[in-house]
């Protein structure tokens, strides 16, 4: 890593940031999420996207101020472990091996059911081969990674707009009222269902030391990706809604793909199909990149074996660490397939780890006035006290949110966790 060929190039910039967070967070959930919201909420779900978009800018700019001030690979372990404690950057990290096994497992099975959907596919194989796909992806450097995502993401961006162009002429507005049919309680409960559409809007400070111009292309990045990710959503949720009705899209389990039905005819399910699979292709793609980078981070600092910051000479990739990061989901592939099950265990390390990140974005702003000087997003610094402090209460809250959904996943990360606390303390102790 000290010198020479081996070190990380910085191959991403500003709208590799913009497709990396974006096609993280727009995966399986609006194929899906806008069902049981509708239900909730009724065409008042469009306003419950507002509410469930507002803890994400809370967070946001923790991480946007953050990614300006101190840009580095593997944010999420090096920010917490070196201004809360080394060990919460451990466990956070730690916890995310399992959520990040999770979200894989999660866009492999959903992208080979959409396909299912036009050529039969044997569900195991499939998902194995997806995995395969991005591990080469990445392999050949960010730079490929990265422009693979700038495609897809160009390419997801235009079908959406083809279905909201074509599905807004047959909007009809009595589908729209009353708005409010379950009062505006229907609009909060709806909320968290929503949630989880945004996350992973921050992806790209996970390869902060890969991006050119960081300290601009960071915040203005996640800036444009939480933007362009809340007008597409309610895009999407605003057609599906007014030419489904509330009712109709409440017990529909493939909404995108009955509203498109409604005005597309048969033309409806290759576009909506192929949608899918390049959203979620551009969120399993991300994931090799990101996770990786939080393994080799890891491995630099030594809570991990040194391997996994092994960069390749000629690719310029922490290689082992991809290869670690391919291993892990097929290791996921014995996970029970359900995804209420996969879903949590995906959420809850990462509401952690966005919690953690707005109490050090606080914490910075608080005792650090030389960090917050220098970074190129820098609100006031009570306004990120604030902003950090009010994030990481959104967060806090939201953790316990599914525990009478599915006790089992907070059954297996405290199991990790423990398995994790028995890896790092005694090195911890050999250390000193």
């Amino acid at each position: 890593m000290s010198g020479g060929d081996n070190r990380l190039r910085q191959g991403i910039g500003l709208w590799g940031v913009v497709s990396l967070g974006l096609g993280t967070a727009v995966g399986v959930s609006i194929f899906s999420a806008v069902s049981p919201a509708s239900g909730l909420a009724g065409p008042g779900m469009l306003l419950s996207v507002l509410v469930a978009a507002l803890p994400m800018y809370l967070i946001a700019v923790s991480y946007a101020f953050l990614g300006s001030a101190l840009p580095v690979s593997g944010a999420s372990f090096v920010w917490p472990s070196r201004f809360l404690h080394p060990a919460l950057g451990f466990f956070i990290a730690w916890m995310r091996i399992v959520a990040n096994m999770g979200a894989m497992v999660v866009l492999a099975l959903v992208l080979t059911r959409y396909i299912s959907m036009i050529v039969p596919l044997p569900t195991k194989p499939a998902m194995f081969g997806f995995l395969l796909l991005a591990l080469i992806a990445n392999l050949f450097g960010v730079r490929t990674a990265a422009r693979s995502q700038t495609i897809m993401i160009g390419m997801l961006v235009l079908l959406f707009a083809v279905f909201v162009a074509w599905g807004a002429g047959t909007v009809e507005t009595v589908h729209l009222t009353p708005f409010f049919p379950q009062g505006i309680s229907g609009v909060l409960a709806a909320a968290p269902l929503l949630m989880g559409l945004f996350f992973g809007i921050e992806a790209a400070t996970e390869a902060g030391a890969e991006v050119r111009e960081s300290r601009r292309s960071i915040p203005l990045g996640i800036a444009l990706s939480i933007g362009s990710a809340t007008i597409l959503y309610l895009a999407v949720a605003f057609v599906a809604v007014g030419v489904m009705g509330w009712d109709a899209l409440a017990t529909s389990e493939a909404p995108i793909l009955e509203a498109a039905e409604r005005f597309m005819g048969p033309a409806a399910r290759p576009l909506v199909v192929l949608a899918a699979v390049v959203a979620i292709g551009t969120s399993l793609n991300a994931i090799f990149t990101l996770f990786s980078r939080s393994l080799m981070a890891m491995g630099e600092a030594g809570v991990l074996p040194r391997a996994l910051a092994r960069v390749h000479p000629r690719w310029h990739v922490p290689y082992i660490a991809l290869l670690s990061v391919f291993a892990l989901g097929c290791a996921g592939l014995l996970l029970p397939m359900e995804l209420t099950f996969l879903f949590l265990a995906v959420n809850i390390p990462n509401l952690v780890k966005y919690g953690s990140i707005c109490l050090v974005a606080a914490k910075v702003a608080r005792l650090h006035p030389d960090i917050h000087a220098a970074a190129a997003f820098r609100p006031r610094r009570g306004a990120v006290i604030a902003l950090g402090n009010a994030g990481a209460i959104c967060a806090g809250a939201l953790i316990f949110t599914g525990l009478e959904a599915d006790w089992r996943p907070y059954a297996l990360l405290a199991v990790w966790g423990l398995v994790g606390a028995a890896w790092y303390f005694p090195r911890r102790v050999n250390r000193r």
